[in-house]
């Protein structure tokens, strides 16, 4: 467990950034400003289909706030936790995952089954991998996770 927000690593200072819900609960990031970095971990996605199947609208708002936290730190790199095996370390990144969460909640509103909201979400995001972290998280938004 680490008790302060912060530690040095090889003359590098680590900050701890608390995401709190993001794919899961209790996440973090780390920042490192003298290399600009973010590990953003499980709170940002690079072209994949984030897993929301552990957050209600609750968890989706919690993880926007998250999201917000990682992009006030300004990083020049951003490491995300899934993404494709070569992936670029854009901030960009962080725009787009924040963007997909509210286009998730938009089309979700304006959808009646976890089909519709799936395919709705395929013709937004047609190129992003791992379609089945997007259905999982259509039918938990439907209520029809098991």
């Amino acid at each position: 467990k680490l008790d302060a927000s912060s530690f040095e690593l090889e003359g590098h200072e680590f900050r701890v950034i608390d995401t709190g819900h993001t794919d899961t609960d209790d996440t973090t990031a780390v920042y490192v400003p003298s290399l600009g970095l973010v590990i953003a971990g499980d709170a940002i996605y690079n072209q994949t289909h984030p897993f929301l199947a552990e957050a209600g609208q609750t968890g989706r708002q919690a993880w926007l706030a998250g999201i917000d936290k990682i992009a006030a730190v300004n990083p020049t790199a951003v490491v995300v936790g899934h993404g494709p095996l070569d992936p670029d370390n854009n901030p960009s990144h962080i725009d787009a995952t924040r963007q997909y969460i509210r286009d998730f909640d938009q089309l979700n509103n304006e959808s009646e089954t976890a089909q519709q909201l799936y395919d709705r979400m395929l013709a937004v995001y047609p190129d992003r991998i791992n379609p089945g972290s997007l259905w999982a998280s259509a039918h938990a938004a439907k209520g029809l996770a098991k």
